[in-house]
Order: C-alpha cells, then sequence, then structure tokens
C-alpha cells in the first residue's frame, strides 16, 4: 500500500507488514531487484537540487518514511502513512524474518573493514542462519570510477546473495543502487546508512523514549553537531515550508 506526498510514493504500511512484503519478495520465487531508501525531511530537501537523487528516490520499489516530519508530515496533509519506518526497523525486521525461515545470503557494502569485521562477528552471534555472503569496504571517495565499479559489482554477484545492505550515507548509497541495480542479481538492496554503525554500537541510538516522541534527532544532534545541524536548522524548515504550501496554497 503506498500513497502520494509531495510527488513521492511513499509506504503507507506498518513496519511488520513491510516487512513481510520484502520478505514476500525475497523468498517469492523469481523475484530480483527491488530496492529501498528511506525518505526524511533533509533527504526530501537534498533531492531538491541533486536530479540524480531525485531520480534515485522516485525509483525506489520500497520508499519508507524514515522521519516522524514525514509522517507527520503526511497526515497533515489527510494521508494515512501508518507510522515511522527507519533503516533498522527494516535491517532487523528483516533478518529475523529470514533467520526463522532457516536463513538466507546477505552482503554487506559499505563501511570500514572493522566495521565489517564486527558485523560479521555480531551476525553469527544474533543470527546464526543467516550467511554473511560477503563483505566490502569501498574507497573513501565521492565517485567511483568504472574498474572500482566493476569490482564491487562483480564481489557481489560472485558471493550469490539474496540481500544486499548498502551503507555508505545518502544520498551516495541511494545514487550508486539507483545506477547500479540493473547489474546486481540480488532479490533486494536496501540503503540504510548509518545502520551499520548503530549495529555494531560505533553509534549509538537515541533512548527509545525519544525515538517514540519523535526527537531521537536531539541526542544524536549533540553526539555530531558539526554532520546533522544543517539537516535541523537548514533543511527542516525548508521541508516544512513546503507541506505548509501543498497544504494551503
Amino acid at each position: 500500500m503506498r500513497e502520494s506526498f509531495l510527488g513521492y510514493d511513499l509506504v503507507s504500511l506498518s513496519v511488520r507488514d513491510s516487512v513481510a512484503a520484502i520478505c514476500s519478495d525475497i523468498f517469492g520465487g523469481d523475484v530480483k531487484r527491488k530496492w529501498l531508501a528511506c525518505l526524511n525531511p533533509h533527504s526530501y530537501v537534498v533531492a531538491l537540487d541533486d536530479q540524480l537523487f531525485f531520480d534515485a528516490l522516485h525509483s525506489a520499489d520500497y520508499l519508507v518514511p524514515d522521519g516522524v516530519g514525514v509522517v507527520k508530515g503526511a497526515r497533515f496533509l489527510g494521508g494515512s502513512v501508518l507510522e515511522r519506518i527507519t533503516g533498522s526497523d527494516i535491517f532487523y525486521g528483516i533478518h529475523e524474518y529470514m533467520d526463522k525461515m532457516g536463513g538466507a545470503r546477505v552482503f554487506f557494502l559499505g563501511a570500514s573493514e572493522s566495521t565489517l569485521a564486527d558485523i560479521k562477528k555480531f551476525m553469527a552471534r544474533d543470527y546464526p542462519n543467516i550467511v554473511v555472503a560477503g563483505t566490502y569496504s569501498p574507497p573513501f571517495k565521492p565517485v567511483y570510477n568504472r574498474d572500482e565499479l566493476a569490482e564491487m559489482i562483480g564481489v557481489i554477484n560472485d558471493s550469490n546473495a539474496d540481500v544486499l545492505w548498502v551503507g555508505m550515507t545518502a544520498p551516495k548509497q541511494e545514487k550508486w543502487i539507483y545506477e547500479n541495480i540493473s547489474k546486481l542479481d540480488v532479490k533486494f538492496a536496501g540503503a540504510i546508512g548509518a545502520v551499520f554503525d548503530f549495529y555494531t554500537g560505533r553509534v549509538k541510538r537515541s533512548h527509545p523514549l525519544f525515538q517514540k516522541f519523535g526527537l531521537e534527532w536531539l541526542p544524536r544532534l549533540l553526539q555530531q553537531p558539526k554532520r546533522l545541524w544543517r539537516r535541523m536548522f537548514i533543511s527542516a524548515p525548508i521541508f516544512c515550508a513546503h507541506v505548509f504550501r501543498a497544504r494551503f496554497f
């Protein structure tokens, strides 16, 4: 179930039903190359001036409302978005489902070698039925050349992974999937950003109470002010202005 929000086709399911729909694709036969991206106020604003990112978000098979601003904005415009769906919700939900189903093969693209090593260790502990088919730490650079892309795609396809998790931060990760999804043999790819760091404990998620009341951004802003201040003090007001314009003008 989807609904239109500021020109985007948003998933309007619960977390549980979203996970079930994705897992149905993964285990439902010959379905391949579906992918997920997250829409929040900051990504919405960045995409206003980044055509490739704009196109990538619009091409995602699952665009989930990751941000209380998107949820409240959709409801303010008369929509029926049920709840916030984060990359973490999808990551944990799909892994729990696959582990109970007897397993699958997953690949992790992004982050440092040390982060990926911790992911492999934690995955073996938390999801013993899931095989980490491979990991790849790409060069830390804004754009990859043809040879680098060919190597990444080759390693992923050789792994026979069912699921590809991409953690390069937005908008780089969404653009990467958008431009390369047709060359990948995976059934599903998810652009999940900071989830790699959340899962390994390198970055702490806000207390559940902050998450419940839509204030998860506050502790993170205090932890990483240089990285996140623009989201709150520039992107958020622009996003709100667009929501109000859609409602009243």
